[in-house]
């Protein structure tokens, strides 16, 4: 099958050649012009047989501008797919427009990151059955070759939805394998922390893909000396949280794990000086004055 391809970055990059891998043929546009194939959409929507289908890999902050720019030079009967960690609610609006113009939209969130190239990524897809089934070769080259790795998750908007909630996830398992990490490394008794977390890989019921990634970074730098404790979010878990509100749904460690990244960017919590402060006051207890 024929796909044009918009961003290939660290993600775009790498399913460009485990397409072309499985034999596809991709015509890739990037705006760093030593990896793109053609010099502009325009030039990418002329080198693609109609009807064409074209995935949009680029940050969520510049997606609806290429998929306008994209609409002025595709036609009836052509597919959008955006790949990227758009907000869901973005989906439904964006679909309409293109629908007007003929263009059809499909939703895919893709995980898998640096890996994808090699294990395969995990999709979630949103669009309507007709447009699914059309981009199936696309989907089943990028999956993983098991019968896991793909969903068709529903109606437009439902991709970047589960992807959201996949993300959230992750920000909780992320942040019990951090603090199981901290406690270990503070205990008088463990005295080879990579090694236990090296022991969890294999018949464990905590093995996950993400304890062998943590894994792999304690044998680079077993005391994570050369990193600093700050964990930047991208969006969905703060999506997460907001849509849990909205539909009353208890969601404690989602919550609690990406709090504990904005708590990460204080090099001094102001929320920490209040506590301590009341301590003093009401105890008598300590404080840690600052320099100077």
């Amino acid at each position: 099958m024929q796909l044009g391809l918009v961003g290939l970055g660290r993600m775009g990059g790498n399913m460009q050649e485990r397409l072309r891998a499985a034999g596809h043929e991709v015509v890739g546009y990037d705006r760093n012009p030593e990896v793109s194939d053609v010099a502009s959409l325009a030039e990418l929507a002329e080198k693609l047989v109609a009807p064409r289908a074209v995935w949009v890999m680029v940050p969520a902050a510049v997606t609806d501008a290429t998929i306008d720019e994209l609409a002025e030079v595709l036609g009836d009967g052509d597919i959008i797919v955006d790949g990227g960690n758009s907000r869901f609610s973005d989906d439904g609006p964006r679909a309409e427009r293109l629908d007007r113009r003929g263009i059809g939209y499909c939703d895919a969130g893709v995980s898998g990151g640096v890996w994808g190239r090699r294990n395969g990524y995990a999709l979630m897809v949103g669009g309507s059955a007709e447009h699914v089934e059309r981009l199936m070769p696309i989907f089943d080259a990028l999956k993983p070759d098991s019968e896991f790795g793909f969903v068709h998750a529903g109606p437009v908007g439902a991709g970047h939805y589960a992807k959201m909630v996949h993300n959230g996830i992750e920000y909780g398992l992320m942040q019990a394998y951090a603090e199981g990490y901290e406690l270990l490394t503070k205990s008088e008794l463990v005295t080879n922390v990579p090694g236990v977390f090296k022991s969890w890989r294999d018949g464990s019921v905590v093995k996950s893909w993400l304890l062998d990634l943590l894994d792999r970074a304690l044998e680079q730098d077993p005391d994570l000396s050369a990193l600093r404790g700050y964990a930047e979010d991208t969006g969905e878990g703060r999506w997460t949280v907001d849509e849990a509100i909205r539909l009353a749904v208890p969601m404690n460690v989602i919550a609690s794990s990406l709090f504990a990244r904005f708590t990460s960017r204080q090099v001094d919590s102001p929320a920490l000086k209040a506590v301590a402060a009341l301590r003093q006051q009401f105890g008598g207890h300590a404080v840690t004055p600052t320099e100077g």
